[in-house]
C-alpha cells in the first residue's frame, strides 16, 4: 500500500532517509539484513544514536521529550528503518515504561526514569508473565510485603525478554489479596542489580537467548518505585498492553521480511525450472498473505489514528496482534518452504556472526528455519492469540 503523501511528509521520508544511510552503522545493518542475531551492544549503539537525534522515544509528545511527531511520521520512521535494515527499536522502554511513567508517574519519577529511555542509556524489561499467570495475567503471586518506606518483593517472572540485558525491570506484583484478582496489583519499578534478584536464560528453539526466568527474593524496593496508587496497578498493565498489541503489529518489520520473501523467490527455482514466482501455486500463497498484510497496514494506520486523538485502542488493539503474528508467521513459513532442503543445516556460527564460515546454500537461506522456529513466540508473547480472540468476543462482539 502507498500512501498519498503531501509535500512535507515527502521531505520528513527523505529526512529520515538521508539520516539512516548517513548514520546506520555498516555492520549492524549487515547483520539485520542477513537475519542474524544482535547482541545488546548492536540494538544499544543504534538507539544511542536515535536518542542524540531525538529520535529514540519516536511516539512521544514534546512535552515529554519526544518529538512531536504525527501517525503518518511514525509510520513512515517505522516502515522506512525497516526497509533499510534498521534494527527493531527495543520497546521495554520507550513504547512500555515510558508512556505509563509520564501518563501516571509523579514528576520527580519523570525526571529520574525518563531521561534515560529517551538516550536509550538504559534498557528496560517487563516483569509480567509468571508460571502459574501468564496469559491469565490477574492471577500473579509475586508478593510486595508493605516495610514502611519500602516493599520486599518475592516471587518469580518468567519469559522475560532480554532481562539479562536489563538495567531496570518494570514488574506488576501483589500488594493486598481480595476476592476480585485484578484489584491488589502494584506497578513499581525495580532496579535489576538489586541484591535478590537472579536471572536465569531460558534457551531458544533456533540456539539464541533472548527469554529468561527472573527470580526475585526479598528484593527492597523503595516507595518511590511505585507508579500511581497502590493496589490499582491493573489500570496502568491495561493501558500497557493495549499500546503493546498494537505495537505487535510490526507493520514496517513485516513489510521488510515480505520483500525479502519476494526477493527468495524470484532467485528460488521450482521442480519445474522456473522460479517460485512464476510458481502459479507459490504465487498465490505469495499474494494472499500481502493481502493480508495490505489490508493489516490499513486496520492498522486506522486505530492509530484514533489513538492521536485521544482514544484508547481498546479491544482492536487485539484484532492487530493476532493478524500481525499469523501474517509474520505465514511469511516466515513460506520463506522456510522457498529455500527447501538449505533451510536444515543448522549454522550457529552464521546466526551469530561468529565465524567466516561460508553458510551452506545461499545467504537468504542460512537463517530461514531460525526466523521460521523463532516466530512461533510471537503468537503467545503479549498475551496469547487465544486470549486476544477471548478479548474481542467478549467486549467486541458481547458475547
Amino acid at each position: 500500500m502507498e500512501l498519498s503523501l503531501s509535500p512535507q511528509q515527502r521531505e520528513f521520508a527523505e529526512q529520515v532517509r538521508e539520516f539512516v544511510g548517513a548514520r546506520l552503522p555498516r555492520d549492524i545493518a549487515d547483520k539485520v539484513r542477513r537475519d542474524q542475531h544482535l547482541d545488546r551492544e548492536d540494538h544499544m549503539r543504534w538507539q544511542r544514536i536515535l536518542g542524540e537525534q531525538g529520535w529514540h522515544a519516536f511516539t512521544w509528545p514534546e512535552q515529554h521529550g519526544g518529538p512531536g511527531w504525527s501517525i503518518v511520521q511514525r509510520y513512515l520512521f517505522e516502515v522506512i528503518c525497516a526497509e533499510m535494515n534498521c534494527p527493531i527499536i527495543q520497546p521495554f522502554g520507550p513504547r512500555m515504561a515510558g508512556p505509563v511513567i509520564y501518563t501516571f508517574g509523579t514528576d520527580q519519577q519523570k525526571q529520574r526514569f525518563l531521561p534515560g529511555i529517551r538516550d536509550s542509556t538504559v534498557w528496560w524489561c517487563q516483569g509480567y508473565s509468571e508460571p502459574q499467570a501468564g496469559s491469565d495475567l490477574a492471577s500473579l503471586a509475586t508478593w510486595a510485603e508493605d516495610k514502611g518506606d519500602h516493599y520486599l518483593v518475592s516471587g518469580q517472572k518468567i519469559w522475560t525478554s532480554y532481562a539479562h540485558y536489563a538495567d531496570w525491570m518494570f514488574c506488576l506484583v501483589r500488594t493486598s489479596k481480595t476476592e476480585r484478582p485484578q484489584t491488589g496489583i502494584s506497578f513499581l519499578l525495580i532496579d535489576m542489580r538489586s541484591p535478590g534478584v537472579e536471572v536465569q536464560p531460558i534457551l531458544m528453539l533456533e540456539g539464541t537467548h533472548s527469554f529468561n526466568t527472573v527470580f526475585l527474593e526479598n528484593v527492597k524496593v523503595p516507595k518511590e518505585n511505585l507508579i500511581g496508587e497502590q493496589d490499582n496497578g491493573w489500570t496502568y498493565a491495561k493501558f500497557l498492553l493495549e499500546h503493546e498489541r498494537v505495537d505487535n503489529a510490526a507493520i514496517g518489520v513485516t513489510k521488510a521480511a515480505m520483500r525479502r520473501l519476494k526477493e527468495i523467490a524470484a532467485s528460488e527455482h521450482g521442480d519445474d525450472g522456473g522460479t517460485l514466482m512464476e510458481d502459479p501455486l507459490f504465487h498465490r500463497k505469495l499474494v494472499e498473505v500481502e493481502s493480508q498484510l495490505q489490508s493489516l497496514e490499513v486496520t492498522a494506520l486506522r486505530i492509530l489514528s484514533q489513538v492521536a486523538a485521544g482514544e484508547a485502542p481498546g479491544p482492536a488493539a487485539s484484532l492487530l496482534k493476532i493478524r500481525g503474528t499469523e501474517i509474520a508467521q505465514r511469511i516466515s513459513e513460506l520463506a522456510s518452504q522457498a529455500v527447501g532442503y538449505f533451510a536444515l543445516p543448522y549454522q550457529p556460527d552464521y546466526l551469530h556472526d561468529a565465524g567466516s564460515e561460508t553458510p551452506v546454500g545461499p545467504d537468504h537461506a542460512a537463517t530461514a528455519a531460525n526466523n521460521y522456529l523463532w516466530r512461533r513466540c510471537m503468537s503467545i508473547y503479549g498475551g496469547s492469540n487465544e486470549i486476544q480472540r477471548g478479548i474481542i468476543a467478549k467486549r467486541m462482539l458481547e458475547m
